[in-house]
């Protein structure tokens, strides 16, 4: 049977528990874009799901960050400017509800996490390779002794004393990884940029939008004070729109989202991976 848009939805919004949960093991931390392009990923969209909106994004992504705020509600996911972040309710949950009826039931009703809910577990590690046993040492006798001589005694005639697997092994060269080639200008594009001071939003080729380069840790950052309210903008290149980014760390992407509380906030660009933090 043919799954429905809402089953997807359901299932996406699981994943996205289930992802930040394997994040905790793993000690890998994911922006929200990060997570939603897994729960994306593994869940993929269907044609409807995957039309463009008016704004560039999919209309499943859409989707789905606006019922991320089920599991808010639930209080099994924390969004912060850091990024999101999975509560000890909400890991248990993924081990009350596991199955996708279960999960939307709890949803849709309210049902807490049951008492006594434990934890899901680690993940096991592969378990190491066992080492071949080995054999016991041939007692020497006096006539294996003697056969022992007289083979290498043949052998050892025209041949060097050391033998190939004596000779030290040459180390192999390191590889050099390629230099990153940085961008002359990083701008934040988008419609707050005459809340920056820019004379007209969307244009990256103004000061005001221009982003700070840390050599020493090859990022690039902007911080404004911004009052509430929901934002879209890309990352564009030196100074125009030839080469951008928007979600995901596409290029030519859709456009990034912001739903902002009001107050300071911190763009930070990775030119290795193209994408935003914020924080």
């Amino acid at each position: 049977m043919a799954k429905t848009a809402a089953d997807n939805s359901i299932a996406r919004l699981k994943t996205v528990l289930d992802v930040l949960a394997e994040g905790t093991w793993s000690e890998t931390t994911l922006n929200a874009g990060e997570v939603l392009a897994e729960a994306a990923s593994r869940v993929p969209f269907s044609d409807h799901e995957a039309e463009l909106l008016s704004g560039g994004i999919p209309r499943g992504h859409k989707g789905l960050t606006t019922a991320t705020a089920k599991l808010v509600k639930a209080g099994w996911l924390v969004k912060g400017r850091s990024g999101w972040t999975i509560t000890e309710d909400g890991l248990r949950a993924t081990v009350a509800f596991a199955k996708p009826d279960q999960f939307a039931a709890a949803l849709a009703e309210g049902t807490p996490v049951p008492e006594g809910t434990p934890l899901p577990e680690a993940p096991k590690k592969p378990a190491a390779k066992k080492t071949a046993a080995r054999k016991p040492a041939v007692k020497r006798t006096a006539s294996t002794a003697a056969a022992g001589t007289a083979a290498l005694s043949t052998e050892a005639i025209g041949t060097d004393s050391t033998t190939a697997a004596e000779a030290p092994a040459k180390k192999a060269p390191a590889v050099k990884e390629p230099k990153l080639e940085q961008p002359s200008a990083v701008a934040v594009a988008g419609d707050f940029s005459t809340i920056l001071g820019a004379p007209e939003d969307w244009a990256p080729q103004h000061d005001e939008v221009q982003m700070k380069y840390n050599a020493r840790k090859k990022l690039w950052t902007l911080t404004a004070e911004l009052p509430a309210g929901f934002y879209t903008y890309k990352i564009a290149l030196n100074r125009s729109w030839d080469e951008n980014y928007g979600a995901f760390g596409v290029r030519d992407g859709a456009n990034h989202e912001l739903h902002h509380d009001g107050g300071k906030v911190t763009f930070t660009y990775n030119h290795a991976t193209r994408d935003i933090v914020l924080s």
